[in-house]
């Protein structure tokens, strides 16, 4: 019998990759779950081409684009299942996706969430993300991007699921609260694996669910405006609202080291004013209704988290 299980797709002009995810989806080797579009007020027919050739989808429609976090919190709200895959529209599964993740979650009662493997659509034998990782610098970075995807094959703990291909545990947001709206995009994932993590939940990488990934299908390749403006807005927006005071004071050296570092990257591609002003959004986001509230209980998975901190910047850094 097949798990109670719903996939939600976030959709923002995506007409160009739609009929192959949606396929994709026809194909899995177990059927039966529902499949919810959320439309970001496309403007490029994508939804009523949904609609039109995919009775079986949901089609929620936004007047206007709302970013991804509303979509996807949306869908997880509509799907009312024991378990939500998100997958990003820009993606074509292979058939025993759907089922690996719902096989690794079900089998894990401590698991907020399973990673799918992504690869990459022209090249498939190089990884996308094999899992996401943040460390003490304030860096978030895909294990493996760029690599041999034959090098990926054991299922492993991670800091976070990239949400472009993963599944969820619907009641542990009941828990910590869903997507935060305030990211609109970009690290909305990690911060609400953060969230999960310090709940005391674990995240896992599931190297059987794999999924062919384009990359960028919604907000454009390399560096533009959109991206930086909202990635460095929420990576300062992101330590301040997961870590405790003295947490930030611990790690405020590295923090240092990696935004400095970041501001120079930039200032050699000649974005240096647009990171700085997405900086100062950050600080402004930051009030004290934002923070997680610290509790005693809680303190092991703090202490276990930092320690991850510390060993995923050796990992960035290659030492």
């Amino acid at each position: 019998m097949m798990a109670d299980v719903a996939v939600v797709v976030p959709n923002y002009n995506g007409m160009r990759f739609l009929k192959a995810c949606l396929d994709s989806l026809r194909e899995q080797t177990v059927q039966g779950f529902p499949v919810i579009l959320v439309d970001n007020g496309s403007v490029d027919g994508s939804a009523d081409f949904a609609e039109e050739h995919y009775p079986e989808v949901t089609v929620r429609r936004f007047d206007s684009n709302r970013g991804f976090c509303a979509a996807v919190n949306e869908g997880i709200r509509m799907a009312q299942t024991e378990y939500v895959i998100l997958l990003n529209n820009d993606t074509v599964c292979e058939p025993t996706f759907v089922e690996a993740l719902v096989c690794a979650i079900e089998k894990r009662p401590r698991c907020f969430s399973c990673a799918a493997k992504m690869v990459r659509m022209k090249h498939p034998d190089r990884i996308d993300n094999a899992g996401d990782y943040y460390c003490a610098l304030g860096w978030a970075f895909a294990c493996g991007k760029g690599k041999p995807a034959d090098r990926y094959q054991t299922e492993r703990e991670i800091f976070s699921a990239c949400a472009g291909a993963a599944i969820y545990r619907r009641e542990i947001f009941d828990e910590i609260g869903l997507f935060d709206e305030e990211h609109f995009a970009y690290l909305e994932d990690i911060d609400v694996a953060y969230r999960a993590r310090i709940a005391g939940y674990h995240n896992y990488f599931i190297p059987g669910a794999v999924v062919r990934h384009v990359g960028s299908g919604t907000s454009g390749s390399g560096y533009n405006e959109f991206k930086l403006r909202y990635s460095s807005r929420n990576s300062v927006y992101l330590v301040y609202k997961n870590m405790p005071w003295p947490q930030i004071v611990l790690n405020l050296p590295f923090l240092a080291v990696g935004f400095t570092v970041k501001m120079f990257f930039f200032a050699r591609r000649g974005y240096l004013g647009k990171y700085v002003r997405g900086l100062g959004k950050g600080f402004r986001l930051c009030s004290r209704d934002k923070k997680v509230r610290f509790r005693g209980r809680n303190l092991p998975h703090y202490l276990r988290i930092q320690w991850e901190l510390w060993i995923n910047t050796f990992r960035r850094l290659g030492v």
